[in-house]
């Protein structure tokens, strides 16, 4: 295959390794596309006075991306809830990193005064807010409530960041060309956005089935983000990944993880458009689903879509969850 093929035949192979859902989530998918569209990447420093917070950094893909925005140049800010943990990946990517710049901030996004105890750390510590990427998450086999009244699959995935995004809003609105990225998972294309099962009833719980609504919540919020914050130049993105071998993955999806091993990304490659939203200027505006540097379509399979009324009704239930008035802090 030629580096480089005409436009549209790339749009037309794209298309078609898109629809086969199988290579385009594997490691295949990532392979094939950095050829047919010459992927760039972006050069050492292209973050270089930039601010970034990550939530979830300890596990893989969390991982490499904080590596890679040191290796860009950004201040880091690793979010992190095991002090432990977080405070030996800054301490790893500072010695692989020269003159990285790494921060550790605590918080356990499934509880709400830790939440608001780090966003006024962070508004306390920092004059701008160029990134802010949410990639922790929660896969759990038991139903499990938290401080915000919603199990903690809900409360980490969908409350948890709405919360942290609203504290945070006076910095993203002060800085020009702000981006919020949220990595979502293909596994939410099973489900459609459905409010009250995000409130499940602990006798007929499902991990993974809960999972799932949580992710498609996270993009319907992310383009809610968007609509309602036009015109402040913040850029609201979600993604997903593809398949990726992570340790949280063969935790969660063993039998899953060890069947599809050979072709299952590997953390670099499953970060990669997670990056690139970081500072592609083609990938604004906002309020788009993306996968590999492309957007896509948040539905594919029947009856999935967005019911009407049913983003508006999400918004105001994460607010009510997270204890916010229904028009979040900070946006108009």
């Amino acid at each position: 295959m030629p580096g480089v093929v005409s436009t549209g035949a790339s749009l037309a192979a794209d298309a078609a390794l898109e629809a086969t859902v199988v290579l385009s989530f594997s490691r295949v998918g990532c392979a094939v596309r950095r050829r047919l569209f010459d992927w760039s990447d972006p050069p050492v420093g292209r973050l270089a006075g930039r601010v970034a917070v990550v939530t979830g950094p300890t596990g893989g893909l969390g991982q490499a991306i904080a590596t890679r925005l040191a290796r860009l140049g950004a201040t880091v800010w690793l979010l992190g809830r095991d002090e432990e943990k977080t405070a030996a990946l800054a301490g790893r990517i500072a010695l692989g990193v020269p003159g990285a710049d790494v921060r550790v901030a605590l918080a356990d996004l499934g509880r709400p005064a830790d939440v608001r105890a780090v966003a006024g750390r962070l508004l306390g510590a920092n004059q701008r807010m160029d990134i802010l990427i949410h990639n922790a998450g929660a896969l759990v086999s038991r139903y499990r409530p938290t401080d915000f009244g919603v199990e903690v699959t809900a409360a980490t995935n969908v409350v948890g960041p709405f919360l942290l995004t609203s504290l945070l809003m006076p910095l993203l609105r002060r800085t020009a060309g702000s981006r919020v990225i949220t990595v979502s998972s293909g596994g939410m294309y099973t489900q459609r956005l459905d409010v009250a099962a995000l409130d499940p009833d602990p006798a007929g719980f499902g991990g993974v089935a809960a999972y799932a609504r949580t992710k498609r919540a996270q993009v319907v919020l992310s383009e809610e983000w968007s609509r309602r914050t036009a015109g402040t130049g913040i850029a609201f993105h979600a993604t997903h990944p593809g398949w990726v071998d992570t340790p949280g993955l063969r935790a969660s999806l063993p039998t899953f993880a060890r069947s599809m091993r050979p072709v299952l990304r590997s953390p670099g490659e499953g970060v990669d458009t997670i990056i690139w939203l970081t500072w592609a200027p083609e990938a604004n505006p906002g309020g788009r689903f993306w996968h590999d540097r492309r957007p896509r379509s948040s539905v594919r399979l029947p009856g999935t879509g967005t019911p009407a009324g049913e983003a508006e009704r999400l918004w105001a239930w994460a607010a009510a969850r997270a204890g916010l008035p229904v028009a979040a802090a900070g946006v108009p």
